[in-house]
């Protein structure tokens, strides 16, 4: 359990500092003390407090090394819901302030969940985490010590292992990638052959090598095709390396004329090179979500719109997390990330070390932040709305939904029958995961079980 332990622990440091009792008479000058915020330190004495908060935090270090298989037994007797009940009383706790019993109820959920147990003891700890970081404030060093970030190459793999064995980013990226190519080939008459995309978040660039791929079928030697792709990231480094992964993987198809630009995000869109009559195509594929308040999301239309866009490309998480109601946001991230965490025992074995990259350094990293951003200075708490709601900004500013193609809908179930050659825990038909189609046809949504996880739409100017 070497591994686990590594991954969300908090260090012997807790156990071994003394200076709590080795300083209690010392005119209350305790430097190892837990800060809290004024309204939870007014109230309670601070030893008082600080005892209890030790406590928590062993009760946690010693969740973090017991073995799952006897962990397993807290869902295999049915105390699944139990667990869920007793968190949803303690996120009413530390809503309301009420750090005595906040705290006796997190020291039992550390007692009966794991990181490597079933589903719902894995979600739970998570939140059992974001939830202990809420009553600490930002100058605690437990604070930090639950809140850590995953370093940049953490976050790499974590998000590798989710695109390789989960269905979730695959689904987005490949019907994106589809509704794009066919408004390319409706236009091939006039389109010099010539095809522009602009991401509005080009991450790795992951969505990228099959439209090239499907690109490259479609030409020839003698008539080849341009493919520009206009790529916004977060840093020089990332669009360096995303460049980088893209030319080297167009080098391959020698009847393709790729071009990368890369511009840092919140670039104005008045650079950009375009070719004459070419098709362009914007993608805002889990974009739109990071922006965090409405005028952002108006602008950035209204710049979409300014472009005339042969087709725009829309697909975003299913939720709605208003970041001003601590309780609303906290109940629709518990039902969104339990199916989330299900998810991934349909994908992969309950010991997978891949699963607890996942768990660790991608979910439950959004899990904590999630439960903490009205904490968090200069925050981008991502904007999570149901399919209905993104449907009528869209329209508002001047966009037309096009219907989703039945090439669409087809390769969606295709992928989902293709995974079952590659995961033999994923089940097929049996699997929890399925496509809809939403909407008399305009959309198409990725469920697992009964849970809407991802909607897909396109869109086009009026």
């Amino acid at each position: 359990m070497g591994d686990t332990d590594e991954f969300l622990s908090l260090g012997l440091a807790i156990v071994k500092d003394n200076s709590c009792a080795a300083e209690g008479d010392q005119g209350g000058k305790r430097k190892g003390r837990v800060s809290f915020d004024h309204s939870l330190s007014n109230a309670y004495d601070e030893g008082y407090c600080e005892g209890k908060v030790f406590r928590l935090l062993q009760m946690r270090e010693q969740m973090l090394k017991l073995d799952y298989k006897r962990k397993r037994l807290v869902e295999e007797d049915g105390r699944g819901l139990q667990l869920i009940h007793l968190l949803l009383i303690t996120a009413t706790a530390v809503d309301e302030n009420n750090l005595d019993l906040a705290l006796e109820n997190l020291s039992e959920l550390y007692q009966s969940v794991s990181l490597t147990g079933g589903s719902v003891q894995r979600v739970v700890a998570y939140f059992a985490d974001g939830l202990a970081a809420r009553l600490l404030t930002k100058k605690s060093p437990f604070y930090d010590m639950i809140m850590k970030e995953p370093t940049n190459e953490e976050m790499f793999l974590a998000f590798t292992d989710l695109y390789r064995v989960s269905p979730y980013f695959q689904f987005a990226h490949f019907t994106a990638n589809q509704a794009i190519f066919e408004v390319f080939e409706m236009e091939e008459s006039n389109n010099n052959r010539a095809l522009h995309v602009i991401d509005f978040d080009i991450s790795y660039g992951f969505q990228w090598p099959s439209l090239i791929q499907s690109l490259s079928e479609k030409a020839t030697s003698t008539n080849r095709i341009s493919l520009r792709i206009t790529g916004f990231g977060t840093s020089i480094e990332e669009l360096q390396e995303t460049e980088t992964r893209l030319v080297s993987f167009a080098k391959g198809f020698r009847n393709l004329v790729f071009e990368f630009q890369g511009l840092l995000r919140g670039a104005k869109l008045v650079n950009l090179r375009k070719k004459k009559n070419e098709t362009v195509a914007v993608n805002l594929v889990f974009h739109l979500n990071t922006l965090n308040n409405c005028l952002k999301i108006s602008e950035t239309l209204k710049s979409v719109h300014s472009l005339k866009p042969s087709i725009v490309i829309l697909v975003e998480q299913e939720g709605s997390r208003s970041p001003r109601n601590f309780l609303s946001r906290f109940m629709e991230s518990l039902h969104y990330f339990a199916a989330m965490f299900d998810s991934l025992d349909d994908c992969l074995p309950q010991e997978s070390l891949e699963r607890l990259r996942i768990e660790k350094n991608n979910l439950g990293k959004d899990i904590k932040s999630m439960l903490n951003c009205d904490h968090m200075k200069n925050s981008n708490y991502p904007t999570y709305e149901m399919m209905e709601t993104w449907k009528s900004g869209m329209e508002n500013h001047g966009f037309e939904v096009m219907k989703i193609s039945s090439k669409s809908l087809i390769q969606a179930k295709l992928l989902l029958k293709f995974r079952t050659h590659h995961c033999p825990q994923f089940n097929g038909e049996n699997s929890g995961f399925k496509v809809f189609e939403r909407d008399e046809g305009s959309a198409i949504s990725l469920r697992w079980q009964d849970r809407y996880l991802l909607t897909a739409s396109a869109w086009h100017c009026v």
